[in-house]
């Protein structure tokens, strides 16, 4: 997906005063508050109109890609998004902060992983279950370099087999932050379990019906017997 996709207009609000009280007066407007910081300069307070931005968090790339923002002012950010925070009950956006992005500098983020095959992989035509253990990784690149996510090529995968962080091929320049750690951790991120098999009580099936009415008539002849006694 393009990044002019994610040209986003708004207002700075830095000369104004800042709080809580400020806040709620912009979400009247169907404004959404939010900062961009980092890239050595200072924070800038900004404005976002609520139903642009909800356009834009409808594409899983918004969240992994280099976006633009452009202020009332005329001046641009390149940023990525590094939080957003919505309504616990209805889901839409209260506050978003950016990180700026420098030319030629790394930056840290989660990229989405996709699982590409699952139907094709003889673990799923033979009953397995594919279990993916995460969403997204966080990977560590030039932004120039940063790819909108990861595609994992599960097709080939038996039951009993698994695919680790370092099992991924990763774009020119990629690194994953977890492997790059000096206590890396190559955890399993998915793995073709067996099919679940049901127990059945042998036992209970090999009952046969005809003992129950014969045990029957025995407790009616032994009441009998006590009855003549």
């Amino acid at each position: 997906m393009s990044i002019d996709h994610f040209a986003i207009n708004a207002v700075d609000r830095s000369a104004e005063q800042q709080g809580k009280g400020a806040s709620r007066r912009l979400r009247k407007q169907n404004l959404v508050p939010a900062i961009i910081y980092g890239g050595g300069e200072e924070p800038t307070t900004i404005s976002i109109k609520i139903n642009e931005l909800v356009k834009s968090l409808e594409y899983e790339a918004f969240f992994s890609q280099i976006l633009t923002i452009t202020l009332d002012t005329g001046n641009e950010h390149q940023v990525v998004i590094k939080a957003l925070q919505r309504h616990p009950a209805k889901g839409f956006p209260m506050h978003a902060d950016f990180q700026r992005v420098v030319k030629g500098q790394k930056i840290n983020m989660n990229i989405p992983v996709h699982f590409a095959g699952r139907e094709e992989a003889p673990g799923t035509k033979a009953g397995g279950i594919l279990s993916t253990l995460v969403t997204d990784i966080e990977i560590v690149c030039l932004p120039s370099q940063l790819p909108e996510y990861l595609e994992i090529d599960v097709s080939g995968m038996e039951i009993g087999d698994l695919f680790r962080l370092s099992d991924i091929k990763l774009p020119e320049g990629v690194i994953i932050f977890d492997l790059d750690m000096e206590d890396a951790h190559d955890r399993t991120i998915v793995n073709m379990q067996p099919p679940t098999v049901e127990e059945v009580d042998e036992e209970a099936d090999d009952v046969d019906a005809a003992e129950v009415p014969a045990t029957e008539q025995s407790d009616k002849a032994a009441s009998e017997d006590k009855d003549a006694e």
